[in-house]
């Protein structure tokens, strides 16, 4: 297993359409529930431990090959906003599409088959994991980190906040971040046992009334 290829999947310029997101941020600062570093390390935590928990146990099932089809359709149950699910699903097949450039791989041809419209980024995710030779905990950390570390890029362009503070926002939920990719990773493990019901579902309703009402901007910078 390389560890450098952690790096790479995590990077915020690997090229899955990512930086194009504001993960929630641009509704937050709209509505001025974040206005500076401190509400901003707030949002951050509670997305960590919600939406960021529960990509990191869809991304860790995938990892460990589990089936796609069945975890595709549990992320579907836990994205109850169609605005996000059509976002979580363009980002998919945008993963989907530079991860088989970069890490070809005959599950990766097969669920580019299976789902042509593309499949929920963090399955995608978790795949691409297993395809690069990483691990499950690998594939959740991932995940995990996405989760606050696109909503932190964007609050520095949408804020004009010191990148400094926004980095060192993220330093300081490292230890957090380590725990939910555990946890995540702890519950992908039982699902052969107990089902994909097992996975986390932890809701964030504020993040989804707003990821609705942000689709319906006509003027954004960013797609969601």
């Amino acid at each position: 297993m390389s560890r450098a290829a952690l790096l790479v999947l995590a990077d915020g310029r690997f090229p899955a359409g990512g930086h194009a997101h504001s993960g929630g941020i641009e509704a937050a600062v709209a509505s001025h529930d974040v206005n500076g570093t401190a509400s901003l390390e707030a949002f951050c935590r509670g997305r960590l431990h919600t939406a960021g928990l529960t990509a990191a146990g869809l991304a860790a099932a995938a990892a460990i090959g589990y089936d796609l089809l069945t975890l595709d359709e549990a992320a579907d149950a836990r994205t109850p906003v169609p605005a996000l699910r059509q976002v979580a699903r363009r980002l998919g097949r945008q993963m989907l599409r530079a991860a088989r450039a970069i890490w070809p791989s005959p599950d990766l041809d097969r669920l580019a088959r299976l789902q042509p419209q593309g499949a929920h980024q963090p399955v995608v995710l978790g795949l691409t994991a297993r395809a690069a030779g990483l691990t499950p905990l690998d594939a959740a950390q991932c995940a995990a980190y996405e989760s606050v570390s696109g909503p932190a890029t964007a609050a520095v362009r949408l804020l004009s906040l010191d990148p400094f503070d926004a980095t060192a926002l993220l330093a300081r939920l490292a230890g957090e971040l380590d725990d939910v990719a555990r946890t995540a990773t702890d519950a992908a493990g039982r699902v052969a046992a107990e089902g994909v019901g097992v996975l986390p579902a932890a809701s964030s309703p504020l993040l989804d009334i707003t990821g609705e009402q942000h689709a319906a901007w006509s003027v954004r910078l960013f797609a969601s």
